[in-house]
């Protein structure tokens, strides 16, 4: 399925090794006036929290620090339609995690679908030209912590390219599951364009994944089961835009 949704998420890419490395762009475009107005039994209002539409960049990091204190939860289990994925939220990169669970939480989530599949590169959600449940306009300031690099498993937040978003803000819904696949030292670390660690090279040679998009974009969480269920979503068939041609969906549910 062809959608406007997926005409507005452009795809970035960048030469390395002499091979095209796709970047991670987000689609943080904002809903239809006729989805804004819809009920508002559907709308996440109901439920405890923020007003997900009052939401805006002078009081995201107030709100998510006040809600991450109240929610501690650090693992949710994304159920999609080709099996569970368990996911663990990075306690140091609170403004994320707290976000991924209001999202969650408010049911913003279960409205949206996997629609960029970028094979042996990454499964991104969070969106879908369907919701009902609307969201301010806001980003999220970058937590990139070197310990947290885009091994294979690896959960990020996508964002804009450098020239709209000079701070590299996060995108206040769109995330990803990295994939990769293993590669030799020598590539990995010239795919990086930077000294790799021992802990990074061993991790980037056997179990594989994208160093290119170190250091650009937040990493805030990790597979910790499910693995398998992410690498088949990886493998649908998708159109000429990276949409599957069948909509995989999701509903987030949080564990502890």
């Amino acid at each position: 399925m062809t959608t406007v949704l997926a005409r507005l998420c452009p795809t970035l890419a960048q030469a390395a090794l002499g091979a095209a490395v796709l970047l991670v762009a987000a689609c943080n475009q904002q809903q239809p006036a006729q989805e804004q107005a819809a009920a508002t039994s559907a709308d996440g209002s109901n439920r405890p929290g923020p007003d997900l539409t009052k939401i805006n960049d002078q009081n995201v990091v107030e709100i998510l620090t006040k809600y991450g204190q109240e929610h501690p939860q650090t693992e949710v289990l994304i159920k999609t339609d080709m099996g569970p994925v368990k996911v663990r939220l990075f306690k140091d990169t609170p403004l994320h995690r707290a976000n991924f669970l209001l999202l969650a939480n408010k049911g913003y989530l279960d409205q949206t679908v996997f629609y960029r599949i970028e094979k042996g590169f990454v499964v991104q959600g969070g969106n879908s030209d369907k919701r009902t449940i609307s969201l301010g306009k806001y980003h999220l300031p970058p937590e990139i912590k070197p310990e947290y690099f885009h091994r294979r498993g690896a959960v990020g937040m996508a964002r804009y390219d450098d020239e709209k978003n000079p701070g590299r803000l996060s995108s206040s819904h769109d995330f990803y599951f990295t994939v990769g696949k293993p590669m030799k030292a020598f590539q990995a670390q010239g795919v990086a364009g930077r000294k790799l660690t021992p802990e990074q090279v061993k991790a980037y040679t056997t179990e594989g994944g994208v160093p290119a998009l170190d250091g650009q974009y937040t990493v805030f969480g990790e597979v910790v089961e499910g693995m398998d269920v992410v690498e088949k979503i990886n493998q649908v068939p998708v159109d000429a835009y990276n949409w599957p041609l069948k909509d995989v969906g999701m509903k987030v549910e949080i564990l502890k």
